[in-house]
């Protein structure tokens, strides 16, 4: 029997998995599906020849991530694209605002808010390496590695979405670029800390950009497997664990799933406080989804789309901020916000020559069974005349598709859980050590723990750090 084992190879768990084995012990990784990724899987979901990301797509904080940034990677097969433009957002007048690589380029764009985009974007760049490092880690009290920067940040993130857009900017172009970044972290525009999800993507397309694996993100999943093996560790697939029991001989186990799956698989081993305090953990909205096989190139009406490897389809920042808020009033928008990927502009490997894929997918009521294909759709079309005529073959995924493809994604949730104020200090409970449990050999690593939600791997990393404290 290996030191540890590792349940759940999403990119958390491989991060642990990998932190442990640098540290030279002997570990195991244990997956229930037949493939490895969790969130980052690559299928053939429309037709043969078609690669589409069945989740995540576009990785900045990949690439951000201080954890990342320590592996040969490259070395393992993987290769990032970047986007000639990392994210555009297509509005009425047949323009588009664009968060280009440079901030004096994305500034120059915006008009009379130039100078304030400048203003609130420039400094915090400036400082992005040691940033990057205070953000993607567990909240705790220490000197920050850039202090100022951190200040500057921690002023402008403490806002709501809305309020950051309305209080730096004038014009519905600026106001709307930053709506389509503070959606992402699936609140309502209205509620704080909306303005630090919007603040920290805006500095990852300019400090790293917003690339995705050439290939598909399954890229990822394989690359991390890969050097993990490079460590002598094992990894086993398709053995589904309904109990840490089945690893007693282990020292330390690792569990990347989310609280509702550790109450199943070690709850009896839980005492006090801790799994009532598990049981109350709040998920939220989930999502609708859906991958196409196109015939040819979105035709969007605005260039700076057709040349974005991302695309937020949704309009002025009202607009962005109704749908919104509608998931968490149980609700469906008739024109929803829709976060879209094309890949294949920059990456033929992904579809046959001359042909496409792209996905993309809105915020639900958590649960929801509703069918929103119609209503993605023509907010594309909205943008993009022309675009139903393209689809060769869709593949749909409501929120309990999505539950199926990775448990973790409990009522379609993909973040996790809720990122709101309290549950940012709190995730997965309010503890000293947010990756400890009461049980000294069990540890959680997945998205519910500090910093929460994104393909970086700092969960992983941080809780088997707190593990291989436990093996001294």
């Amino acid at each position: 029997m290996p030191t540890a084992v590792v349940i759940g190879a999403g990119p958390n768990g491989l991060a642990a998995a990998i932190t442990l084995a640098k540290c030279g012990h002997s570990v195991l990784l244990v997956e229930g599906a037949d493939t490895l990724g969790g969130g980052t899987r690559s299928a053939a979901l429309t037709l043969p020849g078609f690669v589409h990301d069945v989740c995540s797509a576009v990785h900045p904080m990949a690439v951000a991530s201080p954890f990342f940034q320590t592996l040969p990677l490259a070395e393992h097969g993987l290769e990032w694209v970047h986007p000639e433009i990392p994210v555009a957002h297509p509005l009425d007048d047949d323009t588009a605002a664009a968060l280009l690589r440079s901030v004096d380029a994305t500034a120059d764009v915006l008009g009379e808010d130039a100078h304030a985009y400048r203003r609130l974007m420039g400094p915090l760049v400036a400082g992005a390496d040691g940033l990057f490092g205070d953000l993607l880690g567990p909240l705790r009290l220490r000197f920050p590695n850039s202090p100022l920067t951190a200040l500057r940040f921690g002023l402008r993130a403490i806002r709501s979405g809305s309020g950051l857009a309305n209080a730096w900017f004038r014009t519905d172009r600026a106001k709307a670029l930053i709506a389509g970044l503070a959606a992402h972290a699936v609140i309502p525009l209205e509620q704080s800390p909306g303005a630090a999800i919007a603040v920290m993507l805006g500095l990852a397309g300019h400090a790293v950009g917003w690339p995705f694996p050439k290939g598909g993100a399954q890229k990822i999943a394989d690359a991390l497997a890969s050097y993990f093996r490079s460590l002598g560790g094992q990894i086993e697939t398709g053995r589904t664990v309904k109990s840490v029991d089945e690893f007693r001989d282990a020292r330390v186990i690792l569990l990347d799933v989310t609280p509702r799956q550790v109450l199943s698989l070690a709850g009896h081993r839980l005492h006090g406080r801790y799994p009532r305090a598990l049981a109350r953990y709040r998920y939220g909205p989930g999502v609708f989804k859906v991958d196409w096989a196109l015939s040819g190139p979105i035709p969007w009406r605005a260039p700076e789309c057709r040349r974005a490897g991302t695309v937020h389809v949704g309009g002025t920042l009202e607009e962005v901020a109704a749908t919104e808020r509608a998931p968490w009033r149980g609700e469906h928008p008739e024109r929803p916000f829709v976060l879209l990927s094309q890949p294949t502009v920059f990456d033929n490997s992904r579809a046959p020559e001359g042909k496409h894929t792209a996905w993309g997918y809105c915020h639900v009521p958590h649960g929801s069974l509703v069918d929103m294909t119609s209503r993605i759709e023509s907010q594309v079309e909205r943008f993009a005349p022309g675009f139903r005529d393209l689809i060769l073959a869709r593949h749909t995924m409501n929120t309990a598709a999505m539950e199926v493809h990775n448990p973790n994604y409990v009522g379609g949730d993909i973040a996790g859980g809720v990122t709101d104020w309290w549950q940012l200090f709190t995730r997965p409970v309010t503890r000293l050590n947010p990756y400890s449990t009461p049980d000294r050999s069990v540890f959680l690593c997945s998205s519910s723990t500090p910093p929460g939600g994104g393909v970086h791997g700092m969960c992983g990393y941080f809780a088997a750090r707190s593990a291989a404290r436990r093996l001294k």
